[in-house]
């Protein structure tokens, strides 16, 4: 239990943030020139690179990647590190080759633009995927997540935590919509990455730095811990083959088309702020290794030392074995390593992962209902009646996310959980996108049919995991089974190419590359600033960086 000082920061932080997210979607509408549904959900299209970058990320990092990511640096060392990482890789993709097509087609929602590419079918199909993720990925996760770790650190039930918190947060959302959500989620990107670098440095000192770390793990025959890429057959079942083979089509699916995530990009003053806000975000993602894993691996080393007490998180098994539930080992470095005060920014930086998500996942998901469904079946639909029924869909959203918390609890991993499932959803999704701009020959049909099929196939092997899990394909770790779930989509939509040739409509040939450098050609701004040369800078980064951590 945390004391009174901390809990008055934290509640200040809230308040903080409601009254600036109220303030910023108020203030600014009164000056827009915009139509009132554009300045809500996109903003007005005024977006600048540095707030896209920094939303980008506080949309991405939640509080289940500050708890869950300590817990596999505490159970498994670096190695889900790569999560973020690779993850550089999807952004530059983002910045290159989708951008470009999302800012010059003009669309509101990623749906519109397959529905441009490909056929209304798809467009359809992707929004109902959209909005399900959104509500399971993004907020569920999320929920579930601060639900845990305020249930332990104020001693308040989950559920009411939780719904004091949403309702907080679908107050600024939905009077303030997509500006209000940047504005926050730019703050709470600083408040969050603060947060982490306390906790990280008090782990840091108290352990006594990287060489006393390696020395525990040396002592303890655990060296494994701090590789990011592990040999074939690793007890992890995420060996470095898995991570390049399943990753991509996780990343591609989640960075690159996924309405939640991209939104920040649609609402871009211009392809340029587009495009360097993506990248920007790229370089930030290096930081999380360092600030959320970083820390659970020097948790281990603490308690291999003596240096922490694991009692609370652990319980004895009728066979009288002691098993430590790592799901608490965040709140737990929290309360015991830092004094009252920094206790209090922590459990800020916490709420602020929890919040950001669900506030750009709630914009997102009332941009779908009103672009992708209300105003596709009634086309004349007035602009404010487009607002009132977005801000519905976050109500709705709110209801269905907390009642699917007991579901997803179920998980050891929060983490590896909320992956699994992507790795299930994303396949023909990021087939069917990947085809779409890259190959001129992929119909319509073909990627309507391989969104439906995918789809089908990802539940049905899903289901047949969790019923069987001793089964063959239970069997198969996430990241390989979401790469032959990718390859199967793809040998579908290319065969149905060729069954049901493309028909190219106006808009339809205009969304594909003729060629990989046709992307380049655009000189973009001079200088430090200038995309192709963020683009190389990001990939030595990561190069070097794996070179040392591989």
């Amino acid at each position: 239990m945390i004391k009174t000082p901390d809990l008055i920061i934290s509640i200040l932080y809230i308040l903080i943030i409601v009254c600036v997210g109220l303030w910023a979607g108020l203030q600014k509408r009164k000056k827009s020139r915009s139509s009132a549904s554009d300045e809500y959900f996109l903003a007005g299209k005024t977006l600048r690179w540095p707030v896209i970058g920094l939303a980008l990320f506080a949309t991405n990092i939640s509080c289940i990647h500050l708890v869950s990511l300590a817990q596999s640096g505490f159970d498994t060392g670096l190695l889900n590190g790569n999560f973020e990482w690779m993850a550089a890789f999807t952004l530059i993709l983002l910045a290159l080759f989708f951008v470009p097509f999302y800012i010059r087609s003009k669309v509101p929602t990623l749906p519109v633009f397959l529905e441009k590419r490909y056929n209304t079918a798809c467009r359809d199909w992707l929004t109902i995927i959209s909005i399900v993720s959104a509500v399971i990925i993004h907020i569920a996760f999320s929920l579930l997540a601060g639900g845990i770790v305020l249930e332990t650190l104020f001693g308040i039930n989950m559920y009411v935590s939780v719904t004091v918190i949403s309702v907080l947060v679908a107050v600024y959302t939905i009077i303030g919509g997509l500006r209000a959500v940047v504005i926050t989620e730019s703050i709470q990107t600083i408040v969050l990455v603060a947060g982490a670098i306390v906790i990280t440095a008090a782990s840091w000192l108290k352990l006594g730095g990287w060489t006393s770390l390696v020395q525990v793990l040396e002592e303890h025959q655990a060296m494994e811990k701090i590789s990011m890429l592990r040999p074939h057959g690793d007890s992890s079942q995420m060996p470095w083959y898995a991570v390049f083979l399943g990753y991509p089509v996780l990343g591609i699916w989640y960075w690159c088309a996924d309405q939640t995530i991209v939104q920040r990009v649609l609402g871009a003053k211009d392809e340029n702020h587009a495009r360097v806000g993506s990248l920007f975000c790229g370089f930030i993602k290096i930081l999380p290794v360092f600030i959320f894993v970083v820390p659970g691996l020097m948790a281990y080393g603490l308690a291999q030392k003596g240096l922490i007490d694991l009692s609370s998180i652990t319980t004895v098994t009728a066979s009288g074995e002691a098993v430590v539930n790592s799901k608490g080992i965040y709140t737990l470095m929290i309360t015991q390593l830092l004094p009252t005060g920094l206790i209090g920014i922590v459990v800020a930086a916490l709420l602020s992962g929890l919040m950001s998500q669900v506030s750009g996942a709630l914009n997102s998901i009332s941009t779908l209902v009103s672009y992708d469904l209300v105003k596709r079946f009634r086309p004349g639909v007035k602009d404010k009646q487009l607002v009132k029924l977005g801000r519905i869909a976050v109500v709705v959203a709110l209801i269905f996310s907390v009642a699917l918390l007991p579901l997803l609890n179920s998980y050891e991993s929060l983490f590896n959980g909320l992956n699994d499932i992507i790795a299930h959803i994303a396949p023909p999704i990021t087939c069917v996108f990947l085809l779409g701009i890259f190959w001129k020959k992929a119909s319509a049909k073909s990627a309507q049919y391989t969104l439906w099929m995918g789809s089908l196939l990802g539940v049905v092997v899903f289901t047949i995991n969790k019923l069987l899990p001793l089964s063959i394909i239970g069997q198969i770790p996430f990241m390989m089974m979401a790469f032959y779930l990718f390859c199967a989509c793809l040998v579908m939509q290319v065969l149905l190419s060729f069954a049901y040739p493309v028909q190219h409509t106006e808009d339809s040939k205009t969304l594909f590359w003729r060629s990989p450098w046709e992307p380049l050609q655009s000189k973009g701004w001079k200088g430090l600033g200038n995309y192709k040369l963020l683009s190389v800078l990001l990939v030595a980064c990561v190069v070097v960086l794996y070179m040392f951590f591989g």
